[in-house]
């Protein structure tokens, strides 16, 4: 393993930063205020850490123009810090670098379209007229399944599969144990017996897609299901058939969407936030953690549902009170009947 040294006048430089201090000081790495040693660069994005800034033992610190008289080292002065340690945490990631070529364990129909600078990892199995563009890394024990493609410089950790006719588009990051292009949930039931409905729609990512470990995108029923450019998806979501996700959207870990719901542009959903299917959700909508959308949303904002915790003891006694607030109603426009008669 090789170890990283950079200069912080070159990463002010690469990101665009304002330096207060030594520039000639080497960064070995990257560290939370609390934690990081004289050698490691720390940011401060979240004003409920500033209370580390005093005291860190940092070599620098990545904060906001309006931090820089309480941070007592060398300073990159950043309107955004969580991006400019977003930046520089690729300057440190030790990922193993894959090596352009196809294992000889890997399992590859004859039709099947591989670049050369791909690297196709150990017991891969591409399947009959499937496409590898350039630079793909597809990691050990995935499927691609009949007729998909998957675009240029896109990764595929180990053991994701995508299923026959998905589209993926460049710069996407599938992890381990994803599933794009699983059949969704569709049946017809006749006196108590379902019968199950073959889905004939695919799945269309867009560029610069992420989707989580262990979440599943479900392919469409008749059309496909559409995730736009740039939708970040967090691990164990799941995505029913025929919904389409604007571009820029991000959604938490646990989101459950079902089928044939249209969810606009840059919309965040907390994690377990669920939605209920044929809905149309406007763009800019926020749904915070563990929200139940069962309505159309037309208007951008913030929405939530549910009740925060609290003791047991008092957890008890509001929800007798809610089952009582229909009663409570009718007495109360009773009162007013009366009042105004």
């Amino acid at each position: 393993m090789t170890d990283r040294s950079f200069r912080l006048e070159d990463m002010a430089s690469a990101l665009g930063a304002e330096l207060r201090g030594d520039g000639q000081v080497r960064i070995t790495g990257v560290a939370t205020l609390k934690a990081a040693g004289p050698s490691e660069i720390a940011f401060l994005a979240n004003p409920n850490y500033a209370r580390y800034l005093e005291g860190t033992s940092a070599a620098a610190v990545i904060l906001a123009p309006e931090m820089v008289g309480q941070c007592p080292t060398n300073v990159l002065v950043l309107d955004n810090p969580y991006l400019g340690y977003a930046r520089l945490s690729h300057w440190f990631d030790r990922a193993p670098v894959p090596e352009q070529g196809v294992h000889p364990t890997a399992v590859i129909d004859p039709t099947a379209r591989i670049a050369e600078s791909a690297c196709i990892g150990p017991h891969v199995v591409i399947e009959a007229d499937a496409v590898i563009d350039e630079r793909v890394v597809v990691g050990a024990g995935c499927v691609v399944g009949a007729r998909s493609r998957v675009g240029e410089d896109t990764v595929i950790r180990p053991r994701a599969t995508i299923a026959h006719d998905v589209a993926v588009g460049k710069r996407c990051h599938i992890l381990s144990g994803a599933v794009i292009g699983s059949d969704g949930f569709g049946f017809a039931i006749e006196e108590g017996v379902w019968h199950r409905i073959a889905q004939l729609g695919g799945v269309v990512l867009g560029d610069d897609v992420e989707v989580g470990a262990n979440t599943t995108i479900d392919r469409g029923a008749l059309d496909n299901t559409i995730i736009g450019n740039g939708v970040k998806l967090d691990n164990l979501i799941q995505i029913g058939h025929n919904v389409t996700i604007g571009d820029n959207s991000a959604m938490a870990a646990m989101v459950g969407i079902a089928g044939s719901t249209r969810i606009g542009r840059n919309c965040v959903f907390g994690g377990a936030t669920g939605v209920s299917g044929h809905l149309e959700i406007t763009d800019g909508v926020q749904a915070t953690g563990m929200t139940m959308i069962t309505n159309n949303i037309d208007k951008p904002g913030v929405y939530s549902s549910g009740t925060g915790s609290d003791t047991n003891r008092q957890w008890r006694k509001n929800a007798v009170r809610f089952r009582q607030l229909d009663s409570m109603a009718r007495k109360l426009r009773e009162l007013e009947k009366k009042i105004d008669g």
